[in-house]
């Protein structure tokens, strides 16, 4: 699974002009489908006022800001449904829970909650899989574009590399596939192995989410 991907060949984006790139193949028409393939554990986001909160250790504040975003994201859904674009995430998840992992899910929740379809691989399940490399950190635009999202060395998004490559975009949409079909629903696997969790403590610059 994802065998093709290592030796695939790419452009790469700084992230202004991978957002430009997204935004504009995403609003033209024709996608049909939106994947998303997240593996990293620990990221940053600057800028974003629910993760400031947390990596300045502000757990509440950190869920509340979260929650306030709910409108936003359910105009994203209403958006994408105007479009015609299905949306499917995939986030893999090791444990022990990461910081940055607890308090992403807290953030997807909401997300969930207003109709974001997405499930949870839990990282000990795709060990055989991942026996060479890690499935790669995507995201997959119908069978037009995928980008390969990149971070600099502290965790900052940085961009990505595009890949337009048909046979190895259909191949990697089978990987995904495989997974979302293998994925466990976020509800549940929230409410058994996140919800129990105490605030993470230290939460500071080593943890955080990626743009």
């Amino acid at each position: 699974m994802f065998d093709s991907f290592p030796d695939g060949v790419s452009d790469r984006l700084d992230r202004p002009t991978y957002h430009a790139d997204l935004g504009r193949i995403y609003t033209g028409g024709g996608v049909g489908f939106l994947n998303k393939l997240e593996r990293g554990q620990h990221f940053q986001e600057h800028g974003f006022a629910s993760w400031e909160a947390f990596a300045a250790g502000d757990w509440e504040r950190a869920l509340t800001l979260a929650d306030e975003r709910r409108e936003e994201y359910a105009q994203e859904v209403q958006r994408a449904s105007e479009l015609g674009i299905a949306h499917r995430r995939l986030r893999v998840v090791e444990f022990p829970v990461t910081p940055y992992v607890q308090w992403e899910l807290c953030v997807l929740r909401v997300r969930v909650d207003v109709g974001d379809a997405i499930r949870i691989v839990d990282a000990r399940d795709i060990a055989g899989i991942e026996r060479n490399h890690l499935v790669p950190e995507v995201v997959i635009l119908g069978d037009v574009v995928l980008y390969e999202v990149v971070y600099d060395d502290d965790g900052n998004a940085a961009g990505a590399n595009r890949y337009t490559d048909s046979s190895l975009i259909r191949e990697t949409n089978a990987g995904f596939d495989a997974l979302y079909e293998r994925g466990k629903g976020f509800h549940d696997f929230f409410d058994r192995e996140i919800a129990p969790l105490a605030p993470p403590r230290g939460a500071g610059t080593s943890t955080g989410f990626r743009g």
